[in-house]
């Protein structure tokens, strides 16, 4: 993520919850319960976030992670693919054993 981005959402949440405290006062609620609704909404959604943010990283689904993963992969297979054959046999050989 760059850091426009994280500006960007922000600057988005900011104005989620003020349009949330808008709504809510031309429903007819006063300002100051407005203010504690549009709040509470605020901090519902923030720890929902942060509860998906836990459990992608406790389950390793996170970005970097897979990028890891995919890297791993990739280089053990190139180094796989640059063995002679009489290497890989050898190779084969001593796992076997």
């Amino acid at each position: 993520m760059r850091r426009i981005d994280a500006i960007g959402i922000i600057l988005g949440v900011f104005v989620a919850g003020g349009l949330v405290y808008l709504g809510l006062q031309l429903v007819g609620l006063d300002g100051q319960n407005a203010g504690i609704w549009s709040q509470a909404l605020l901090v519902v959604g923030l720890m929902g976030w942060v509860a998906t943010y836990l459990f992608r990283a406790g389950s390793k689904n996170m970005t970097y992670h897979q990028q890891r993963e995919d890297y791993e992969k990739a280089f053990l297979q190139k180094r796989l693919d640059e063995l002679t054959p009489e290497e890989l046999a050898k190779l084969q050989a001593e796992i076997e054993q």
